[in-house]
């Protein structure tokens, strides 16, 4: 015989080996199963949510078109490593490839940082300076910009970079904040500009058209530096081409094609670079970011 004994879960029942048995009504079986249906349901939504989230997240800061030579965590070791020794050099050598006049500079035993004072020839410390980052009519610089530890901008529309801390200068590609975190927080300086080439692939697409002289920061796989400029004007896609033919590894742009700047070699003579009727430069004063070379 068994004993019954209604409870809000069910039923109980008792028999006469102590057996107990549960009989649910049917109505309480049915709501936990769209119960379980529900949260089945919504188990499923959030991780589709996260895995969308996480498709977006790779794409953003890791599949940005071009493969990459040198991850941000290689970068900031190459910051923080202690440089070699050496004399200052700056060493010209001209060729042309793919149809495209180069000249390049080699750099050796050089530090950098940007400044908002264009330099004079007579500075000894400058062995060169240049254009660095782009800004516009309204003085907004593109792309971020630090200057001695001072966060200028901060803008990740290009993936290039330079960065200069501890003595040491590497060019890099990639969305991630982490070199110019290191950077700023190292008194150093920072700043974007477009992927020419990067681990020797070109992007898809350039943002900028038309024949006119061109510059460039651009990295030998073996970590050599060099700045380069065409000695007529070239279409970004044939500069850029030019640059991945000759076997560099990584190269950024650099505005300003015909802008004047200088280099000077051992003898400590400076040699100009670029148009010499718009020296001293008179618009945007204090507003263009010079990248200036210095000895170490």
């Amino acid at each position: 015989m068994r004993k019954k004994f209604p409870t809000k879960k069910g039923i109980i029942f008792v028999d006469d080996d102590s057996n107990v048995i549960v009989e649910r009504p049917a109505s309480i079986q049915r709501s936990h199963k769209w119960r379980d249906i529900i949260i089945g349901v919504l188990v499923s939504i959030t991780l589709c949510i996260m895995g969308l989230g996480g498709w977006r997240l790779y794409n953003y800061y890791y599949n940005i078109g071009v493969p990459v030579s040198v991850t941000p965590e290689e970068n900031i070791q190459k910051l923080a490593a202690r440089h070699k020794g050496g004399k200052p050099t700056i060493t010209l050598s001209s060729d042309s490839i793919l149809g495209v006049a180069l000249n390049m500079y080699r750099l050796e035993n050089l530090q950098a940082e940007i400044s908002l004072v264009e330099p004079d020839t007579t500075d000894m410390s400058v062995w060169m300076y240049s254009r660095s980052a782009d800004h516009t009519s309204t003085n907004e610089y593109l792309g971020s910009l630090v200057m001695n530890g001072k966060e200028l901008a901060s803008d990740v529309s290009r993936l290039g970079y330079c960065a200069m801390a501890n003595g040491n200068i590497v060019l890099g590609i990639s969305r991630s904040d982490k070199v110019k975190d290191y950077v700023e927080e190292r008194g150093g300086s920072f700043f974007r500009q477009f992927i020419l080439v990067s681990d020797g692939v070109l992007p898809a697409k350039f943002q900028l058209h038309g024949k006119v002289e061109r510059r460039a920061l651009a990295r030998t796989s073996d970590d050599h530096l060099y700045y380069i400029e065409t000695r007529h004007p070239e279409t970004l896609w044939d500069f850029a081409d030019a640059l991945r033919e000759y076997g560099f590894a990584d190269a950024i742009y650099i505005t300003g094609g015909k802008c004047h700047s200088f280099y000077r070699t051992p003898d400590g003579k400076p040699h100009n670079i670029g148009d010499d009727t718009q020296h001293p430069h008179k618009k945007y004063q204090e507003i263009v970011p010079w990248i200036i070379f210095k000895a170490r």
